[in-house]
């Protein structure tokens, strides 16, 4: 199994640039992927997301990439027309008011727009700096995944070790509840008409009580809803979604054997069935 939780952290520093990566992702019911990146560099960002695609199929994923740029050649430019208009604007406010004053080229060059600054950047030499980082980044994240799955899956199938031993106790009371049916039924007719009891009402009688009341057949797919379970876990990865049907199946079998069954014995390994498959379900919450 494959958890849709996992973190990641990678960062290379070198002369003129510092790159770090970070993924983190939680449980979501489908694919979300987030990724921030510096704005001159959006063009990567559908790489990102592909990569992330082939890798996840669950979860909500969100990767960070950042950039930090040392000595980077940068060309400065200054926009008079803007400069003017500032002062042009200063100066007519600081005569309407009355005030002796004069704009100083300080109070300029801090307007907006008075400074355009551009840095020279090698796009293309950024991305081949940021690739492998990610690569490394996702697969520690991929191997976190598959290390918190690998414990999610034990729980799970731990608890799922449970169900069956329960199911397996049930099992036994089967002749006895047939049969307890069986000795009602025909107690009941002979308190009613005595040694004059028709046979075949008796047992037409006892085959609709036992097609009723009887737990065979939940036990059966009770049974088999569990051996799916298991197989799905050997044969794939990412069963969250089918492990999650199944889940709901299984509930639905052992909700009716403890509605079917006066037993007490029964009733209590319910209980015991019931606490386990919810154990499964939160930990299925959690998985891709």
């Amino acid at each position: 199994m494959i958890s849709m939780t996992g973190y990641a952290y990678r960062e290379k520093t070198g002369q003129d640039l510092s790159v770090s990566v970070e993924i983190k992702s939680y449980n979501n019911r489908y694919l979300e992927i987030y990724v921030n990146l510096p704005p001159w560099l959006s063009s990567l960002e559908m790489k990102v997301r592909e990569y992330i695609s082939s890798c996840c199929s669950r979860g909500k994923v969100e990767v960070f990439i950042r950039l930090r740029e040392h000595n980077t050649p940068v060309n400065i430019s200054v926009n008079s027309n803007a400069a003017k208009a500032y002062l042009n604007s200063i100066n007519k406010l600081a005569e309407d008011l009355g005030l002796d004053e004069k704009c100083s080229l300080k109070t300029l060059l801090e307007m907006e727009g008075v400074l355009e600054i551009e840095k020279n950047r090698d796009d293309e030499r950024y991305c081949l700096e940021i690739e492998p980082l990610l690569k490394e980044a996702v697969a520690g994240f991929l191997a976190e995944r598959e290390r918190e799955g690998k414990h999610t899956e034990e729980d799970i199938l731990a608890n799922l070790y449970k169900i069956e031993s329960s199911l397996e106790k049930i099992t036994v009371f089967v002749p006895a509840i047939e049969q307890a049916i069986k000795d009602n039924i025909r107690t009941r007719f002979t308190e009613m008409l005595g040694a004059q009891i028709d046979e075949n009402r008796v047992l037409v009688e006892i085959a609709s009580l036992l097609l009723k009341y009887t737990i065979s057949e939940e036990i059966s797919r009770l049974n088999s809803h569990l051996n799916e379970f298991r197989a799905e876990i050997d044969k794939n990865p990412k069963a969250g979604k089918k492990c999650d049907f199944l889940s709901q199946e299984i509930n639905r079998e052992i909700n009716t054997i403890g509605s079917k069954s006066a037993i007490i014995e029964v009733s209590g390994e319910v209980v015991k069935m019931k606490e386990a498959l919810e154990n499964i379900r939160e930990q299925l919450r959690n998985v891709e």
